[in-house]
């Protein structure tokens, strides 16, 4: 194993234990909230709250809409971890520095990992503020996560993608949107871009073409290493625009919080809803 490889478990194990100091036991469910959709945290029944700062070996979030925090406690009843924030390829750091928290909270034991995002619409029959539950992704990332010497105790070094987004919590996601009489909820697949450009009209075209129904720059990293580790992953889009590439308009950050924190609430209530459902 390389020096470089030695580090990185090294700082994933100090973190963990850590963190182990805080805490008897740790959630075996984690929820990672994005760009506008840090409110989820409200409705915690908090344990501990830790700034990532506090966290050894913990990035640095640099983007205004995450507020970093790692925050422990239960929604109706079922005990959950809550990554507020996460880093991002574009803020300059590599995928295994982006994917950290996701390995750190595999070594505590976590075994799922509901991971939100605000994204852009590809699918010209989505609306803004549609909720797309993802079942497949497409990673143009240009560096994966797992690239260099493979941690066997972590994972298998060439990890199956078939299913990358679990089947029974699609299933369980879709029906609690029914039960929550959500209209509003699809599925698709989700398009993973390096960022933090935005895209051009003939990106939105090639985009479309190779079948994305919505497009960000975050959580596909996070997921392959959460598969890598054995965790089961759902994922949920909140839809921020739809862009027509023959009637292309601009897009501004601010316009795309401001769609994600008015679904909010129904995102929210599904991520509840799916918490009572799902089992320790």
């Amino acid at each position: 194993m390389s020096a470089d490889s030695i580090t990185y478990v090294n700082r994933v194990n100090h973190a963990a234990a850590f963190l182990t100091e805080h805490f008897d036991s740790f959630p075996q469910n984690v929820i990672q909230v994005g760009t506008g959709l840090g409110t989820i945290s409200d409705k915690i029944e908090i344990e501990a709250a830790i700034p990532y700062e506090d966290i050894p070996f913990f990035p640095h979030v640099t983007v205004a809409s995450h507020s970093g925090t790692l925050i422990v406690g239960r929604i109706e009843n079922q005990r959950v971890a809550i990554l507020s924030g996460r880093f991002h390829y574009y803020e300059g750091y590599s995928t295994k520095e982006v994917t950290f928290p996701i390995r750190v909270m595999q070594v505590l034991g976590a075994r799922r990992l509901i991971i939100t995002n605000a994204a852009g619409g590809l699918n010209p029959l989505f609306k803004p503020g549609t909720i797309m539950v993802i079942r497949d992704h497409l990673n143009f990332i240009p560096e994966n996560p797992l690239r260099g010497a493979n941690i066997d105790a972590w994972g298998p070094r060439f990890p199956d993608l078939s299913e990358p987004y679990h089947p029974g919590l699609i299933r369980t996601a879709l029906d609690c949107a029914t039960i929550c009489t959500l209209t509003n909820v699809v599925t698709g697949v989700y398009a993973c871009i390096p960022g933090p450009s935005l895209e051009t009209p003939a990106e939105t075209r090639w985009l479309r073409n190779c079948g994305a129904d919505g497009v960000g720059m975050s959580s596909v990293p996070e997921t392959i290493v959460a598969l890598h580790g054995g965790m089961q992953v759902l994922g949920l889009s909140v839809v921020a625009n739809v862009n027509d590439p023959d009637n292309f308009q601009p897009i501004t950050l601010e316009d795309i919080i401001l769609t994600a924190s008015e679904v909010a609430p129904q995102l929210e209530r599904l991520v509840v809803e799916i918490l009572t459902r799902i089992s320790e």
